[in-house]
């Protein structure tokens, strides 16, 4: 078969590789360059089971109650039933996890994990060890690469995808368009961070799989889980404090040095992030400034060795973290919703597979057990590869049709008045104010309308920034839609009930 891999993530390039092995003519196309994504940005690590006392079954029992009772049994025990094999693979691929003296993996835990069994590489560089490994791989192997190319839509015809259109930038960021045909085309294009004013997530994850995925007709589900880190450092630009640092002992304090995510759940900092985010959220907001993540206790010595990109950063934004409380507040961080698939990876389009960010595998739920992320890439990546050629199941007819743009239906824009002009700072504001850590319906509406109003007003895209827009507009009327229609709170979703928003002024403009 002649496989196109839209993607140079974990899941990408561990389908690719599969894919390869397996004999089918494969091609990678990547945005930017090979290995750029957020893959390389992952500090916390890959969670498996090699502990004494854990077990496959503990693990899907925490990555289950980290779901608030949205996760699909049947996907997650795939998830870690082929945890320990992918894990063994990366190493086979010459991915270098930390080890102890006797040459053991070190395994660390991560909050509402019940067991430590998170191996990691490099201390805090996890992502990027792993990133590198697959890239050698993928250029040993005889894989073509087609890098800085823009995948603007699917291509469809007789109810399958056939294939890909593309915007291919030179040296001096001239794009000319392409289309290339295969038989199987699978997205691995990550998430859609910068749908947000804040966000953990590099530039380029605009949500363009999903939106193409959209338009090609797929179904998408679950968009209004959107997960918000904790802990990022509370200064320009957004940085990631890895929640393996509260793994190791570090605590969340407030201006008065207490401890104050205990009011909230048990398990303190431990807790599932959706709940620790909002503890953060109410707490700044009650103190009127940051709340501050505290690692002194660790030590100068453990914090350089075990956290050292954490450690370099933080000294270079002026913060000594061994002696003095950090500034930590909550991002957006990653999307459990996408394109719906099965467990091999198949969306509801025959040709058109989804493996990491961008898929809704029902592995997260309504929120993503804390390294997770990585083990689905490399455990779905190989899935999606293994059903190459296989008949497709189950999937509607669809007809004979190209890809379109769903248009949003008219809309009256609060009774009439003025929409504020579009550009992507307004949209990613909006957002983070109306359909980030704690919603309300008015401002549910409100993010609803206005996206609406700015895309029937939108001209066709032309360049790749105006695709971009483009995919982040009609991702932000999902996400928005989604979140209206889902009116009780769970997990990442939290809907403030008109009694509390009337008090929550003060939250909602600090988040």
């Amino acid at each position: 078969m002649n496989v196109l891999v839209v993607g140079s993530g974990i899941a990408g390039l561990t389908a690719a590789l599969h894919a390869r092995e397996a004999g089918h003519a494969v091609t990678v196309v990547t945005k930017g360059a090979l290995g750029d994504g957020s893959t390389g940005y992952a500090q916390g690590g890959v969670a498996g089971v090699y502990g004494a006392g854990d077990s496959a079954e503990q693990h899907a029992a925490d990555t289950l109650a980290a779901g608030a009772g949205l996760s699909e049994e049947a996907a997650v025990e795939a998830l870690v039933a082929d945890g320990a094999d992918r894990i063994a693979e990366l190493i086979a691929r010459g991915v270098a996890f930390d080890r102890d003296a006797d040459g053991m993996l070190l395994l660390g835990r991560e909050a509402a994990h019940s067991h430590a069994r998170i191996v990691h590489a490099g201390g805090d560089a996890t992502g990027a060890a792993i990133s590198r490994a697959l890239v050698a791989a993928v250029r040993r192997a005889t894989i073509d690469v087609i890098e800085h190319a823009f995948v603007s839509d699917l291509i469809v015809s007789d109810g399958a995808v056939r294939g890909i259109r593309l915007l291919i930038r030179d040296s001096a960021g001239n794009a000319t368009a392409s289309e290339l045909t295969a038989d199987a085309v699978i997205l691995a294009t990550g998430g859609a961070g910068h749908l947000y004013a804040h966000t953990t997530n590099p530039v380029g994850t605009t949500g363009d799989g999903i939106a193409a995925a959209l338009r090609a007709g797929a179904e998408v589900d679950d968009l209004e889980f959107v997960q918000f880190h904790p802990t990022i450092l509370a200064d320009n630009p957004a940085f990631l404090i890895s929640e393996a640092v509260r793994g190791e002992g570090a605590t969340l304090i407030d201006d008065d040095g207490r401890r104050f995510v205990f009011d909230s759940h048990p398990d303190g900092e431990l807790a599932p992030r959706d709940v620790v985010s909002r503890a953060i959220a109410r707490r700044a907001a009650a103190q009127g400034g940051p709340v501050r993540l505290d690692a002194a206790m660790l030590g100068a010595a453990t914090l350089a060795a075990r956290f050292p990109t954490i450690d370099r950063v933080t000294r270079e934004r002026g913060f000594d973290w061994s002696t003095d409380p950090i500034p930590v507040t909550p991002a957006a961080h990653y999307l459990m919703g996408g394109v719906v698939t099965d467990l091999h990876g198949r969306s509801t389009i025959p040709g058109l597979f989804a493996v990491g960010e961008v898929a809704r595998t029902g592995v997260h739920g309504a929120n993503r057990l804390a390294s997770n992320s990585l083990l689905e890439g490399a455990v779905f990546g190989a899935r999606a590869a293994a059903a190459l050629g296989a008949p497709w199941p189950g999937s509607p007819t669809l007809g004979s049709r190209e890809s379109t743009d769903p248009a949003p239906a008219s809309v009256e824009y609060r009774d009439g008045s003025e929409v504020p002009d579009f550009s992507r700072a307004a949209l990613q504001q909006l957002m983070w104010s109306d359909v980030g850590l704690l919603r309300t319906s008015e401002g549910l509406r409100n993010a609803l309308d206005t996206v609406q109003a700015w895309r029937l007003a939108a001209p066709a895209p032309r360049t790749v920034g105006e695709h971009e827009d483009a995919n982040l507009l009609l991702l932000a009327e999902a996400t928005a839609s989604a979140a209206l229609a889902r009116t009780g709170s769970v997990g990442a979703h939290y809907r403030l009930t008109d009694a509390e928003a009337r008090t929550a002024a003060p939250i909602l403009e600090t988040v």
